[in-house]
């Protein structure tokens, strides 16, 4: 990964060891015993039904049937999956090729991908994985251990980039095909910077019916606020169109940075609307820290017995 110090010369096989590394000292033992993965909570098999406790159960869990049969408010029963599929979904467009920090956004997405893989693995558990691309989605089946992880890895560290103005097949697109690919239930991860337009979320909405998700945002800090530097010329990835910013204008700063915060909250609110559990990270921040942090918020959550 590139980190500033010099970790950009390293070759792939090189980055990825010491990004594993980074992950297993730091993550390992988090989620241990959790075949839900990274958004713990109730299982999808059935396993029958009992009495609805008010205040503990979710009231979208009762089993209708059984309530109008007793004449007394049921829940649905569900026990864990011995075996967890992950689906990866990460979105590679031109807007992805971005970073003024640390390391790009690519780059942070594919670190996201090698926590979760890493996390996740386990006796039975599977990984599959999408990576949306300028020339389509390139697709990895759902396989199990270490190697198919890190060839997976490797292939997303080695994709091609998108040319400015070549565009790529929307997000939307991409989280339909997967939708339609995936007939067992289990966890998908949706790692991107859902700037694409915002169609995205109905599709979103569908995909979490059938199974859990969490969409992992990647952000970059001069996507939400403009540098004084003067005249900046600054270039749609996705079109190629260019244009000349006056960035020592105060009040252009202040109204760019308003209307970037309020396009990062309705993404948001998308991803909630839709029923993703979301994870925001950043290319300027201790990624491996947000991250660490949401997992034990859900396991908590679960813990209480709360909403995932």
């Amino acid at each position: 990964m590139n980190t500033g110090n010099g970790a950009a010369a390293l070759v792939p096989e090189q980055r990825l060891r010491r990004l594993e590394l980074t992950v297993t000292r730091r993550l390992a033992g988090l989620l241990r015993g959790q075949y839900a993965g990274l958004l713990p909570g109730p299982g999808t098999e059935p396993a029958g039904s009992r009495e609805y406790r008010p205040g503990e159960d979710e009231v979208r869990r009762i089993d209708w049937a059984v309530t109008a049969r007793t004449a007394t408010p049921h829940v649905r029963d569900t026990i864990a999956e011995r075996e967890l599929v992950v689906q990866v979904l990460v979105d590679g467009s031109a807007s992805m090729d971005f970073g003024t920090v640390a390391l790009e956004k690519r780059e942070l997405a594919v670190a996201a991908v090698a926590a979760i893989g890493f996390l996740t693995a386990g006796a039975g558990n599977r990984l599959g994985a999408e990576l949306l691309g300028p020339h389509g989605t390139r697709r990895f089946p759902a396989r199990a251990g270490r190697a198919h992880l890190l060839g997976v890895l490797h292939a997303f560290l080695a994709a091609p980039r998108a040319t400015e103005g070549s565009g790529s097949p929307t997000l939307a697109a991409a989280l339909r095909g997967l939708r339609r690919g995936l007939w067992r239930r289990g966890l998908v991860v949706v790692v991107s910077d859902f700037l694409d337009e915002r169609t995205w979320a109905a599709e979103l909405r569908r995909l979490a019916r059938r199974h859990q998700v969490i969409a992992v945002e990647v952000t970059d800090p001069r996507e939400l606020a403009l540098p004084d530097v003067g005249l900046l010329t600054v270039v749609d990835p996705e079109t190629g169109r260019r244009q000349e910013i006056p960035t020592g204008s105060k009040r252009l700063r202040e109204r760019f940075a308003a209307a970037a915060a309020e396009q990062r909250r309705a993404v948001r609110d998308a991803l909630r609307a839709a029923g993703a559990a979301h994870v925001a990270l950043r290319t300027d921040r201790d990624w491996v820290a947000d991250l660490a942090r949401h997992v034990l918020a859900q396991r908590r959550l679960a813990h209480r017995g709360g909403p995932r």
